[in-house]
């Protein structure tokens, strides 16, 4: 196994992909579906609270909601843009890309248990989460097998 440091932080952002192609087929739908997530949260009439979400929007104050999903995801698509650069482009960078969309993924989840909200269902975000962050995790632990150990793994 080549060093984690050079893995996570190359020398050189290219296009090459040292280990399995895996890791950048699966982030390159990562990428994808976030950007039609975050299109969807600055489009929606409501930033997708309501009618995706389950909030209630009837309350007092329900238009700083829907401004928090819209800026929310403006946010959202900025990193998105970068994670479709990364796919695209440099996806040496990958492996880093995978370390920063774990640490993304368990702040929401930390967010979502220290300051709940009341949702009508349980939004497709939290449930997404749980799938994200262990298919992060090992799309992360495949890149640092080199091609070599692959072979060796394969055989």
């Amino acid at each position: 196994m080549r060093n984690a440091w050079s893995i996570l932080l190359p020398a050189c952002a290219d296009n090459t992909v040292s280990g399995p192609k895996l890791p950048a087929y699966v982030f390159m739908l990562i990428a994808i579906v976030s950007t039609i997530r975050s299109c969807i949260h600055i489009l929606a009439p409501d930033g997708g609270a309501g009618s995706i979400a389950g909030m209630d929007l009837t309350v007092a104050g329900a238009d700083g909601i829907v401004f928090a999903f819209a800026l929310w995801g403006s946010a959202q698509l900025v990193y998105a843009i970068v994670q479709l650069f990364v796919a695209f482009r440099y996806q040496s960078l990958i492996p880093l890309m995978y370390a920063l969309l774990i640490l993304e993924t368990l702040l929401r989840i930390f967010v979502g248990r220290t300051k709940p909200v009341q949702f009508a269902h349980t939004p497709p975000g939290a449930i997404g989460n749980w799938v994200l962050l262990p298919l992060a995790v090992a799309m992360l632990a495949a890149s640092f097998l080199t091609a070599s150990h692959r072979d060796r793994v394969v055989r």
